[in-house]
Formats: structure tokens, sequence, C-alpha cells
């Protein structure tokens, strides 16, 4: 009998850490499966076809939240076809509640709950080579004369029995590629399942040691932990770090989820000197309102993150990821607005807000009725509202989410935001709430935008406002459009030159030619931009300052870690226009 593992993964560029566990696990066994990884966006009569091309007989589905909805449409059609194919759910989403998901889909046979190597090839013992029974499985439910559930299984002590899950790293080219060197989370979040799952357990340094190794020796372009709490253990973390520094092929992205308020001084100190581009930190503050935070029992002190966040940031050497979740208990729209100013102020490089979503078993969903919860009973199971927050109140913040999201996520206008803030409003989150008014109000949420009408739209909100400083403004934004696009638009910034300025433009890069690089060369890889004020005193100013000289800046493309922004630049200015 043919064995398959297959999952839906969000997008193609993501990849599926639990399957390759699973065949890993069983890779000496004659029933070792073929793993498939599909992707939610495609058709489900496609994939049926595709599978049914390989007369499969046992299939085990790996369920979440993204994927459990089209997962159920799939395994239904397979077991309509053909009722002799041995359909298993198994992964988060099916944890909980496996009775009633049993009871409620009779094409499925058996369920999978808890961590899942030992159970999966237990089960594959009992189907293939009709070893065991079924009641000494440990962490399944299935179907006898009624549905059983199975004792819990015991978690993994030595978590180094699992085999690294990367046997190859064939067709994962061009995917993010995830990794774990602990399971488990220190901390008890209502929202999350990981406080679920009990302590912290890891593997040991030297296997962790071993397997980026792998990583690093084959250039892959970046790899996502997927640790709860990567620095639960702050030294561990620290020399798992300074390894991958040791080793660093000046390519691969590391990505972890941290506590900011874990790291120490040392661990501080010591990444103030790493590589651009090496560390790529996520940080999840999700409310700075001190009742909501005792609520979901975070248990972090906001001004200790912003203490570690700040000193990280100082740098500019790791992109930052800050996370807010709307909808918890005790936060009204009040509330999350501050908590969106407070993390705000931060300026990290990615600000994602998030929305509550009542994860089966979750101390939150386990207790909704305490805060009047009413939530979709299809996945993600995502909030309405509460009897604190409004179903329209939410609605809003979607819109303020999809703005910060284009904007301000985005990374191409940051003075440009940060300019008609400053200027112009006392809190940067009412500039995002009136942007994504404008935006409402002239429907531009119901079309697909290029990047250059984004631009159009910002200098219009601008305009419509009668906001003073409008040319400095354009300025400003074109100051901004060039640290990421070397090509010139058509519209937006008044961009004729003289024919001598592009002169003055060459004759300055044969200056920099050599051997190595013609002017020719330089040309390909650099613009040269002329301003009517100096900006960059003018940005530094905080848009007070204005110098009435044109100013020259010289942006150079050739970035080798295009982390903050896809180039540098040089003002040229007494280079070009202002030599005696």
């Amino acid at each position: 009998m043919k064995n398959l593992l297959l999952t839906l993964n969000s997008k193609y560029s993501h990849s599926s850490l639990a399957i390759r566990y699973l065949s890993q696990y069983v890779r000496d066994e004659s029933f070792c499966p073929e793993i498939k990884e599909y992707t939610i966006n495609q058709h489900v009569d496609d994939i049926v076809r595709d599978i049914f091309n390989k007369e499969y007989k046992v299939i085990a589905f790996s369920c979440y939240i993204w994927n459990y909805e089209m997962t159920l449409k799939i395994a239904e059609d397979i077991k309509t076809i053909d009722p002799s194919i041995v359909i298993i759910f198994g992964g988060p989403e099916v944890s909980y509640q496996s009775n009633d998901i049993l009871m409620e889909y009779a094409f499925i046979d058996y369920i999978i709950f808890g961590e899942g190597e030992l159970t999966y090839k237990e089960l594959c013992e009992y189907l293939f080579l009709k070893q065991g029974s079924l009641e000494n499985i440990k962490g399944i439910a299935y179907r006898g004369e009624k549905v059983i559930k199975t004792e819990d299984r015991e978690l993994i002590k030595d978590l180094d029995c699992v085999p690294f899950p990367y046997e190859t790293l064939e067709g994962l080219e061009f995917r993010k590629l995830y990794y774990e060197s602990s399971r488990g989370c220190p901390f008890n979040c209502q929202y999350c399942l990981s406080s679920t799952t009990g302590h912290v357990r890891y593997f040991s340094l030297e296997r962790v040691k071993q397997d980026l190794k792998f990583f690093l020796d084959r250039h892959v372009e970046q790899v996502k932990f997927v640790d709860r709490t990567f620095n639960a253990n702050p030294k561990r973390a620290l020399e798992i770090m300074k390894f991958i520094v040791e080793h660093d092929n000046k390519k691969t992205n590391f990505h972890f989820e941290i506590v900011a308020s874990l790291l120490d001084e040392e661990t501080i100190e010591y990444l103030k000197d790493v590589r651009v581009g090496l560390f790529q930190f996520e940080i999840g503050v999700q409310s700075t309102n001190q009742e909501t935070i005792t609520a979901i029992k975070r248990n972090v002190e906001f001004d200790r993150i912003s203490n570690s966040v700040k000193r990280l940031s100082a740098h500019k050497n790791i992109h930052l990821h800050l996370d807010l979740i709307a909808g918890l208990p005790f936060e009204n729209l009040t509330t999350f607005l501050n908590s969106f100013e407070d993390v705000y102020a931060l300026q990290p490089e990615k600000l994602q807000l998030g929305f509550l979503k009542l994860l089966k078993g979750s101390g939150l969903r386990l207790n909704a009725k305490d805060h009047n919860y009413v939530f979709s009973k299809q996945a993600p199971y995502e909030i309405f509202y509460n009897k604190y927050i409004t179903f329209k109140e939410l609605i809003d913040l979607k819109f303020l989410e999809e703005i910060v999201e284009l904007y301000y996520n985005s990374n191409r206008f940051i003075n440009s935001l940060d300019m008609v803030i400053k200027k112009h409003y006392n809190r940067a989150v009412d500039f995002y709430l009136e942007f994504a008014d404008y935006w409402k109000t002239n429907g531009l949420f119901d079309q697909p935008h290029k990047l250059i009408k984004l631009y159009e739209i910002l200098i219009q909100f601008y305009q419509d406002k009668s906001y003073e400083g409008l040319d400095q403004f354009k300025e400003v934004m074109k100051f901004d459009y060039y640290l990421n696009n070397q090509k010139t638009p058509s519209t937006v910034f008044n961009m004729k030159e003289e024919k001598s300025f592009h002169n003055a433009c060459y004759d300055y890069l044969k200056t920099l030619s050599s051997r190595e690089k013609s002017a020719k060369q330089w040309l390909k890889q650099v613009k040269f931009i002329m301003f009517k004020f100096d900006v960059l005193e003018y940005i530094a100013s905080d848009y007070q300052d204005i110098k009435q000289t044109e100013q020259v800046l010289m942006y150079d493309y050739d970035v080798e870690y295009q982390v903050f922004y896809k180039s540098t630049y040089q003002d040229v200015t007494n280079l070009l226009i202002n030599k005696e």
C-alpha cells in the first residue's frame, strides 16, 4: 500500500516542517510516506486529481486554521471516489474536540492528536504491518462501535531522537525553511496553543549546531525558527546566535520570535556588531494595556520591551517586527489605539496588526462567555466583537491595518510619513485613521494599485487637506522613492534636468572609474537626483529648517544587504553644481 503525507500551505513560498518530521521519523520503514505540499490557492479538483494519479491507500493530512476547511473538502472528495482509502487527520486544528470531529465527518478514519511522531509511526505499523492494536496506540481517536479516544501520549523527553527534518532541499529552493531548536513555551498566554503543551524542551546544542550548519553550507535564503520563545534560555540563545555569526555565509537570514524583556546586557551588546540582515526578530507586544496583559497572562512589562527595542534599533542591523492583537479582553478601541501609539513610537521595521482568533483549546476560547465573545464558527475563528469593542470598530481597525501594511511596513514612505505626522498630527495613529478614512471614502480599497499610485494618493491626500509645505512634502517623498526605486516614474516627480547636468554627472562617474568598473558600469548602478533644497538637512531638523539651495544626491543601488533600503546615498552637490 502506498502512503502519503500532505498539507496545504498558505503560500507557495512556505514549506511544512510537520510533515517532514513525520516522514523522517519513519524513513527506514517500508511504509515511509511520500510527501506533497499544495497551497490554499489551488483548486480542490486539481489537487484531488493529482493525488489519485499515484493510487495511495493511506493519506494523512496536516491541519491548521488556514487550511482546515479546504482540507475537509479534499478529504471528503477522496473518500467519496474511493471509500477504501484510509484518511488520517493530524495537527493543531484537530488536536482538540477530536471526538466531535469524527462524529461530524464520517470520511475521516483516524485523528492523531498531540505530538505526532511516535503516534504516526505506531498507527502506520498497525495499518501497514498489522502490528499492535488501536486501543494501545496513545494519542489517537478512531471509530469503533462508537468514537474512541485513547489516552494522551507523553511528550518526547529526548528531542534528539527526532531526526533532522530536511534530508534534502530538493524542491525547496524558493521557499522559506522552518526549523525549531525547542518545543513548548514558558509563558501561559491565553490566546495561544503553545501554553497548553507544557514546559520548554530543547534539542541539544550539539544537534542544533549540526542542523544549522546544514543550512549555512547550502546558502539557503531564510531559516525561520518556530520556537515560541527562542530566548527563553538567554545564554543558550546567545550561544546559538554566536555559532551562526561564526559560520555566517553572508547570505542566510535567521528569523526568531523573541521576548525582548528577556534580552540580557551581554546579548544586547553582542548583537550591536552582527552583520546587517543576519538576524530578524519578531517581538509580540500584543497590548500595552495592563488590564489586558494581566487577563491574557502575558506577564511582560512594556517598559522593558521598549528599552530593549530602542537599544536594538540604534544600530540598524536587525530587522524588528513588533506585533499587536486587536480584540483581546479589556481592550477597547481607545486602549488599542494607545497600544498602537506606544508601539509605533518605537519605529520598528514592521508593525504587524493581528486580529484575535479563538483557537480550539486556547484559554480565551474556553472562557469566551466571560467576555461575551462572538466569533466565526469556521476556521480561523476570528472574533466579530466582544463586550469591549464593536464589530464596526474592528472593521475600522482592518482598514487601519491595510494602510499600515501598504505604507509603513513597505518601508518606502518612512520620511514622508514622519513629516506629515510630525507637522500636522498630535498622534501617529490619528493620521493613519484619517488616511484610512480617506481611502474608504474615495473607494481606494476596492481596487488594486501600482506602486507609483500609492505615492500619488498620499500627495493628493496632503493636497486635499490643504496642509502647508506641499512642495517640501513632494521633495521628501522623492527622497524616499529613490531609496527603494531606481526607475524614474513618468508621473509624480518633476525630473526634467538640463543636459549639462547629465554631462556633469557622467564626468563625475569618470573620476570613479577603474579597471574593475567603468563610467558606463557605474551609470547602471547609480542615480543622480536633484532636489530644490537641502533635503537631508530638512529631514534632520524634523522638517523645520530649509536651506534654499539645490542639492544633488547620488543613490547607489549596488547594496550587498538590502534589509532596510535598496540603496545608499551621498551628497555630491559640491562636486556637481557648486564646484568652483
